[in-house]
C-alpha cells in the first residue's frame, strides 16, 4: 500500500529540481558576457518509480512515478566545431606571422618609390651616362661618385633594417615559446583540478571552460591535437565527463609525428604525467636548428604550422646545412647581387683610365667585405675625395675618351652570366641583369606578401564562420534564458501548488474523517 504522504515528496522533488534549473539559468545570465563561457543546462531525469520490483511489493495495478531529479549540470558544446575552429586558428596564426613579416619587408624595400633602390640605381646609371658625354666635367664626375654612394647607402639601409626586423622576430620566437610553456603548464594544472572533481560524479563545467580557452589560445601558436582521456582508475566519473586532455603537436596535415610528440601527456594507465617544455635550439650561425619538446626533437620545420612556425620560417632555420627562411634568403640574395655587381663594376673600372692619367687606373670604385657586401659596400674614399680618379677612359685619360664610362653604363643591361669577374658557380646563382634580377626580387616579394595576406583573410573568414556556428551552440542567449526562467518558475509554482493540493487532501483525512466519538 502506498504511503499517505507520498504526493508531498513528489512535489518537493519537483520544487527542488526546478529551483536548481533556475539557479543554473541565473548562472548563464550572469556569464552572458564572460569570454569563453559555455551555457549550461540541467539534465532532468525521472526518479525510480514506485513500487520497485520485489516479492514484497504492494499489489497495485502498476508502477507510479515518484517525481524528477537533477541528473547532472552539463555544458552545451559541440566538440567537432571546437576541432574546426582550432584548425583554422592554427592557419590564421601561421599566415598572420608570415603576412606581418613580409609586410615589414615590403615597407623596408619600399618599391616602387622615389627612395627605393631601383630609383637610386636609375640616377646612378644616368649619372654615368652623363659622364660618358662630358668626361672632363668635374660636376658630372662628382655626381657619379655621390650617386654611387647613394646606391651603397640604400643597400646598407636595406640590409641593416632587414637584420633589425629579423632580430625582433627572433625575440618574438622566444616570447612565443615561453607563452606556449606557460599555457601548457596552466592546462596541466586544470587537468589536475578536474581530476580531483570528476571521480566524485561531478562535472566541473567552469574548469572545462577555462581549459578550452587555453587550448584555443595554444592552437593559434602551434598545430595541436586534443584527445580526451578517462584514466582506468577514475572513481565514479559520469559517462558525459570530458575527462583529461592529452595534447600533442601534430604536422601541418594533422598527422602525428613518429613517435608522437606530447606537450601535455595523459594516459589511461598512468593518468597525468609531467608536461614537456618546448625549447628553441639555435645553430652556431644564430638560426633555429630545432625545437626540442621533452626528449623529442623537430628538425623539419616545413611540417609545422601555427604562429611559432610562421615566425621560425620568417626568422630563418637551418636545413641541410643551409639557412632557409624569408629574411635569410632575401639577405643572401641582396648580398650575392651586390657583390656580383660591385665585383664586375670594379673590374671594368680598374681597366679604365682616370682623367689625365697615362696608365690604367687599377683603382676599385666600390669597396666591400666579401660575403657581406650589401651591409659593407661603399664608394672608395679616394674617389669621393677626388672624382677625377673615376676611370672614364678606355685608352687614355684624355678628356674626350669615354670608352670605359660607356662600358660602365652598359653594365646596367649586362647579364650576370656575362660577368667576367664571376666564377661559374656565382653565375649559376644569378640570372638576368642587375635591374631585372632586382625587379624579380621585388616582384616575388610582392606576390608572396599578397598570397600570405589572401590566405590570412581566408583563414580569418573561415575561423569567424566556425566561431559563429560554435557560439550559436554554446553562447548564452538572453532571450532563451528568460524564456527558460519563466518556464522553470511556473513549474516551481505548479509543484508548490501540488503540495497545497496534497495538504488539503491530508487535512480532509486528518480533520474531516473519523468524527464519530468526538
Amino acid at each position: 500500500m502506498r504511503s499517505t504522504f507520498m504526493g508531498l515528496e513528489t512535489a518537493r522533488r519537483g520544487m527542488f529540481t526546478q529551483q536548481s534549473a533556475l539557479y543554473t539559468t541565473g548562472h548563464n545570465i550572469s556569464n552572458a558576457n564572460t569570454p569563453g563561457y559555455t551555457r549550461q543546462r540541467i539534465n532532468f531525469s525521472q526518479t525510480e518509480p514506485y513500487p520497485g520490483a520485489g516479492l514484497n511489493r504492494p499489489q497495485i495495478p502498476g508502477q507510479m512515478g515518484t517525481g524528477v531529479e537533477a541528473g547532472s549540470v552539463q555544458r552545451i558544446r559541440e566538440g567537432f566545431l571546437d576541432m574546426q575552429y582550432r584548425t583554422e586558428s592554427t592557419k590564421m596564426g601561421y599566415y598572420g606571422a608570415m603576412s606581418e613579416s613580409l609586410t615589414k619587408m615590403e615597407e623596408i624595400m619600399n618599391e616602387p618609390s622615389e627612395n627605393g633602390l631601383h630609383s637610386t640605381l636609375e640616377k646612378f646609371w644616368n649619372a654615368i651616362q652623363d659622364l660618358s658625354s662630358h668626361t672632363e666635367n668635374t660636376g658630372a664626375r662628382d655626381v657619379v661618385a655621390a650617386t654611387g654612394q647613394m646606391v651603397a647607402d640604400t643597400l646598407n639601409y636595406y640590409y641593416n633594417s632587414l637584420t633589425r626586423v629579423q632580430e625582433d622576430i627572433g625575440s618574438q620566437i622566444n616570447v612565443k615559446a615561453d607563452e606556449i610553456n606557460a599555457i601548457v603548464a596552466q592546462i596541466n594544472t586544470l587537468n589536475k583540478q578536474i581530476a580531483s572533481v570528476e571521480p566524485h560524479g561531478y562535472l566541473p563545467n567552469d574548469l572545462y571552460d577555462q581549459r578550452d580557452v587555453l587550448v584555443d589560445n595554444l592552437s593559434k601558436l602551434v598545430n595541436i591535437k586534443v584527445s580526451k582521456v578517462i584514466p582506468n582508475d577514475y572513481g565514479n566519473a559520469q559517462k558525459i565527463a570530458d575527462g583529461l586532455y592529452n595534447i600533442e603537436i601534430v604536422q601541418q596535415d594533422g598527422k602525428s609525428f613518429e613517435p608522437p610528440i606530447q606537450l601535455v601527456p595523459v594516459t589511461k594507465e598512468a593518468g597525468i604525467k609531467d608536461v614537456n617544455k618546448l625549447e628553441v635550439e639555435k645553430s652556431s650561425d644564430g638560426f633555429i636548428s630545432s625545437l626540442k619538446i621533452g626528449s623529442e626533437t623537430i628538425n623539419d620545420f616545413s611540417k609545422l604550422s601555427g604562429e611559432l612556425a610562421g615566425l621560425v620560417k620568417s626568422f630563418g632555420y637551418e636545413s641541410g646545412g643551409e639557412a632557409k627562411g624569408v629574411y635569410p634568403e632575401m639577405l643572401d640574395k641582396l648580398n650575392k647581387m651586390t657583390e656580383a655587381f660591385a665585383k664586375e663594376f670594379n673590374k671594368i673600372h680598374r681597366e679604365g683610365f682616370s682623367l689625365g692619367a697615362d696608365d690604367p687606373s687599377g683603382l676599385d670604385f666600390f669597396e666591400y667585405t666579401a660575403g657581406n657586401a650589401a651591409q659593407s659596400i661603399k664608394v672608395k674614399q679616394e674617389i669621393l675625395d677626388d672624382s677625377s680618379k673615376i676611370a672614364a677612359g678606355s685608352a687614355s685619360g684624355a678628356s674626350g675618351d669615354n670608352g670605359n664610362a660607356q662600358l660602365l653604363a652598359d653594365l646596367r643591361k649586362k647579364s650576370f652570366s656575362s660577368y667576367e669577374s664571376l666564377s661559374p658557380e656565382e653565375r649559376a646563382n644569378l640570372n638576368g641583369s642587375l635591374d631585372s634580377y632586382y625587379s624579380g626580387l621585388i616582384g616575388r616579394l610582392g606576390v608572396d606578401s599578397q598570397s600570405a595576406q589572401k590566405d590570412l583573410r581566408n583563414s580569418a573568414i573561415l575561423a569567424a564562420s566556425v566561431e559563429q556556428n560554435r557560439q550559436s551552440v554554446s553562447a548564452v542567449s538572453l532571450d532563451e534564458e528568460m524564456t527558460n526562467m519563466i518556464k522553470f518558475q511556473h513549474a516551481y509554482n505548479a509543484s508548490a501548488r501540488n503540495i497545497t493540493v496534497v495538504d488539503e487532501m491530508l487535512d480532509k483525512i486528518i480533520n474531516g474523517m473519523g468524527v464519530v466519538g468526538r
